[in-house]
């Protein structure tokens, strides 16, 4: 004769069974959670450490952890624990430092562990035919919650994420500004910036077409792959990058296998993760602290590239200081002076003379000699010595253009300076220079 199976428990009895059991571990509570502490202790290296302070808050975690499955349990036992509660009741426990102390696989090993002693130790605590039904319930928790580990972690990281693209614009603005002081640069350092030499700022307009955090991670992998360091951020409608690890000199594929880039080298590395348009590098500078140089610079030749549109790409913002002199710029004036005049004026050989009448002979050699009563090599050596001592080529039109505007400014500040006394007075009135 076959036993028929047993009819399933009434609703009730399920919810006196449910209650029965929560209250027996509800009991045991004290004695689970020391256990587990206790079996961390011995089995686990990480744990031992770990601070007096982490250790207490990874046991009120443990304890949370069980008491969240005493309460599922009670109530009912749902299939999917909701993964909110899971998260608010068993990590709400412990502060959020603690997720930057122990890492998501020790989180995971944790709840293997805890889950394990309580299995281990629920037997002797409830009524034999509790314990198959607990057995399971307690598998399909610790599921659940390694489940839930995983998506703090991960939302962990994305507010961290988060709030780092934001400290970082931070940083990049109070470079734009000037502001780089102890704190930015502190800041900076949290970002992990280093202590590399060498830094100058690129900008551009900015790719719009792309996402902001897709561009902006594609920026900094790209960086890191030619220099050591690496801030950047979107500002309206221009991207701002700050490079650093770079080389005072250098021009495209100078620099050696191995070698920090030279300031157009390292732009070009992200180069094309700008939109179209002239991107503009500035100057190299020491350090962090002095990048707002380099920013100042690079951002006021952006704002007047467009005057010279067939600019290289990238282009150096001292390249467009005779267009930045033009828009009003005061400084521009003065770092023309510096770069391309003073070296023409103190030259021994006439060289101020010689390019005057050579721009006003059209660019003619042998006109210019005629003019000057030398012979022409004498011109072409004179013109030779212009490029050496300023970098533009009297016979090439953009430097030519800029030799121009260098010549016309410093005869004014000449006169100038000879009406009021002294010509260096003058050329303060221009504004300063950058380092």
């Amino acid at each position: 004769m076959v036993t028929p199976p047993p009819p399933p428990p009434s609703a009730a009895d399920d919810a006196e069974h449910r209650a029965r059991t929560a209250d027996a571990l509800q009991r045991a509570l004290g004695s689970l959670s020391t256990a587990a502490t206790q079996r961390m202790e011995s089995d686990v290296a990480w744990f031992r450490d770990l601070s007096a302070e982490d250790r207490s808050w990874v046991g009120f975690v443990i304890q949370a952890g069980i008491r969240s499955f005493v309460e599922w349990w009670r109530h009912g036992g749902e299939d999917q624990p909701a993964d909110t509660l899971i998260a608010g009741t068993v990590f709400g426990a412990a502060p959020r430092a603690l997720a930057g102390v122990i890492t998501l696989q020790q989180t995971v090993d944790l709840v293997r562990l805890a889950i394990d002693v309580v299995e281990a130790n629920v037997e002797p605590l409830l009524e034999p035919v509790d314990r198959a039904a607990v057995h399971a319930g307690v598998l399909h928790y610790g599921r659940e919650l390694a489940f839930a580990t995983a998506r703090v972690y991960a939302r962990a990281a994305e507010l961290r994420g988060a709030w780092d693209a934001r400290l970082e614009a931070l940083v990049v603005d109070s470079v734009v500004r000037g502001d780089a002081d102890a704190e930015v640069l502190s800041r900076a350092s949290a970002l992990g910036w280093g202590q590399g030499r060498g830094v100058c700022v690129v900008v551009g307009d900015v790719a719009t077409s792309r996402p902001a955090p897709d561009l902006v991670g594609e920026v900094r992998r790209r960086a890191l792959a030619r220099v050591s360091d690496v801030l950047c951020a979107i500002q309206g409608h221009r991207l701002v990058v700050v490079l650093g690890g770079v080389r005072r000199e250098g021009r495209p594929g100078t620099d050696d296998d191995g070698a920090q880039p030279g300031v157009l080298d390292a732009a070009a590395a992200v180069l094309d993760q700008f939109d179209d348009g002239t991107v503009v590098v500035g100057p190299w500078v020491e350090d962090l602290a002095a990048a707002h140089v380099s920013a100042r610079e690079a951002v006021a030749a952006h704002a007047v590239a467009v005057a010279w549109p067939d600019a290289p790409r990238p282009v150096h913002a001292l390249d467009l200081l005779p267009e930045r002199l033009l828009a009003g710029e005061r400084g521009a004036g003065a770092q023309l002076l510096d770069h391309v005049h003073r070296p023409l004026a103190e030259h021994r050989s006439a060289l101020v003379e010689t390019l005057t009448t050579f721009f006003a002979q059209r660019s003619s050699i042998e006109a210019t000699a005629r003019a000057l009563f030398v012979h022409p090599n004498t011109v072409r050596y004179r013109l030779a010595q212009v490029a050496e001592v300023t970098g533009c080529t009297p016979a090439d039109p953009r430097d030519g253009f800029t030799l121009q505007i260098a010549l016309a400014l410093g005869r004014q500040v000449v006169r100038d300076g000879a009406r009021d006394g002294g010509r260096e007075g003058a050329r303060e009135e221009l504004g300063p220079t950058s380092a």
